[in-house]
């Protein structure tokens, strides 16, 4: 099995069908072995019966349908876990990505030894109301990643199989898999400008949640990233710098009271000064801190439901 080709699918009866012959046309004239896994997210329109029609005619085909609607992410996730070919094809069933990108992409990841390589829809057909909020979350990720890519989120991306083996994808991390690949280890990233299709059937399935979710979950992953495995080093420092603040205040305030005491001059009581309760704050919060990343380090990131999604059918 060379190629495995991970396609997250909700409602998109119409162009399932299409999808499949193009990947198929693609796949004969390079001669690459492959398997297509659709991952069905609870589709209610039809599409697992016409998934089911293609395994009939495609022994390549396999397919995974959850019990319910849970994200791309979740999706992404399962197909992972099931793929079996050593370069790993992710895109969207919308026939917004093509298939005709797939041999080059593969290529890149042979020939010039890269771990992974994004597509970069370099001219889009989607409305200004998703151009203009995917302009600034690309150009905040790669300030926050360190990754310079132009397109994030683009669902046409090629990896190889120790990759998406070794990432785990949960909420709406799908958008940052390249900020994952690096933060595993997999710094070798790459980019192919990709052809963009209007979309031809039905209507976009993201919400305006997604302007809300992008940025807490690019959050989460550079947290996740870089203090996942040591959390302490976050907390702790915060924690050890607020105290050090407050405990500087309030040796400045007792130092302050002995030198009034023997020097016979009148000081206000030490309750009445603002210092003190700057001290009190600071110690506290640094302290909480400081806690913060004790349990943190005893939590790590072992949640055992984590990854865990009800599977109606798996063929």
């Amino acid at each position: 099995m060379e190629i495995s080709i991970v396609v997250p699918l909700y409602n998109e009866v119409e162009s399932l069908p299409e999808l499949h012959k193009w990947i198929i046309s693609v796949m004969q004239k390079n001669n690459f072995t492959y398997e297509i896994i659709f991952v069905d997210d609870g589709s209610k329109d039809g599409s697992w019966d016409v998934v089911m029609e293609l395994k009939s005619i495609d022994e390549c085909v396999r397919g995974i349908k959850f019990q319910r609607n849970y994200g791309k992410s979740a999706a992404l996730q399962k197909g992972f876990e099931a793929v079996k070919g050593e370069f790993v094809i992710t895109m969207d069933a919308d026939l917004q990505d093509s298939p005709e990108e797939i041999p080059e992409m593969v290529r890149m990841l042979k020939e010039d030894d890269l771990d992974m390589v994004s597509g970069w829809k370099k001219k889009r057909f989607d409305p200004l109301s998703k151009t203009i909020p995917t302009k600034l979350y690309n150009w905040t990720a790669r300030k926050l990643t360190g990754i310079y890519l132009h397109d994030f989120n683009c669902g046409l991306k090629a990896y190889k199989s120790i990759v998406v083996k070794s990432v785990e994808l949960y909420g709406d991390m799908h958008r940052y898999i390249p900020a994952l690949a690096k933060f595993a280890g997999f710094s070798k990233i790459g980019e192919k400008v990709v052809q963009h299709q209007a979309r031809k059937f039905g209507t976009t399935k993201f919400g305006l949640n997604r302007f809300v979710n992008g940025p807490l979950d690019l959050l989460s992953v550079v947290f996740i990233g870089k203090f996942g495995k040591k959390p302490m080093h976050f907390f702790g420092a915060i924690g050890t710098i607020l105290f050090l603040i407050g405990f500087a205040f309030a040796l400045y305030l007792g130092i302050d009271k002995i030198v009034s005491f023997f020097s016979d001059s009148l000081s206000p009581l030490i309750a009445q000064r603002t210092e003190f309760y700057i001290a009190l704050t600071a110690m506290i919060i640094g302290s909480q801190f400081f806690l913060a990343g004790f349990i943190a380090e005893l939590i790590g990131r072992n949640s055992s439901s984590r990854n865990v999604y009800l599977i109606e059918t798996e063929v």
